[in-house]
């Protein structure tokens, strides 16, 4: 996800993109107060001013992310792509791409403060969830739409959680690893399962043999 230029921004966005920029870059409990305002070139009473403390901050972070999900990580992704299950690989190859401009450094900004906070207050853990929730309504949305390529029986919310933990999962071990393979093995053992589930619904809207016999019976010889 790309975050806006700060310096065509007001006071506040400035300090919630830096603050974005620096919790993804250092984590959360790494970065002071004084890095953010150093960062944004805001003095501590204008920070004050918006955000009482670190955490509210935190918060007003938590909420940029979720409101740019789509014109900032979907839109981007999806431009010209209209079949909806390669939306779905389309938004993980955003992620492979960000893997390799950093040299698998890439975290994922929610997944990686997901992790740092273990003991998060409430609200905290509420703007968390919502973000993981937002980035899977989008998926769901594509795998509802695609309709009858899947069987009816699947769960498609539950299909749409695995993307998440497919793309959590290849990021965070390609990060360890140093290797984007460990997101290509992921991704690709994702993309093998749906097209069996492709494949499963294909079958299943194919009359079989026995059925067409029975819609259309031979004739049995007899003339009247």
């Amino acid at each position: 996800m790309t975050a806006p230029d700060p310096a065509s921004l007001s006071t506040r966005e400035r300090l919630v993109v830096t603050a974005m920029q620096l919790f993804w870059e250092k984590g959360y409990g790494a970065t002071s107060v004084a890095d953010v305002l150093k960062s944004a070139g805001v003095n501590s009473g204008s920070l004050y001013h918006f955000f009482p403390g670190k955490q509210d901050l935190l918060l007003a972070v938590l909420a940029a992310y979720r409101g740019g999900i789509e014109p900032m990580l979907l839109a981007p992704a999806w431009r010209g792509v209209a079949d909806p299950v390669e939306r779905v690989f389309a938004l993980l190859a955003g992620y492979r791409r960000a893997i390799v401009d950093t040299n698998c450094t890439y975290g994922c900004p929610i997944g990686s403060l997901a992790l740092e906070i273990h003991e998060p207050d409430p609200s905290v853990r509420v703007a968390l969830a919502e973000n993981f929730d937002a980035w899977v309504d989008a998926v769901q949305r594509c795998l509802d739409e695609a309709g009858p390529r899947l069987p009816k029986s699947v769960d498609r919310r539950a299909l749409a959680e695995f993307v998440l933990t497919t793309m959590e999962g290849g990021v965070m071990q390609s990060r360890t690893q140093r290797d984007v393979g460990c997101f290509d093995r992921a991704v690709a053992q994702l993309r093998a399962y749906i097209g069996c589930l492709e494949a499963e619904a294909l079958r299943a809207s194919v009359p079989s043999p026995r059925a067409r016999t029975r819609k259309h019976p031979r004739p049995s010889g007899r003339h009247s």
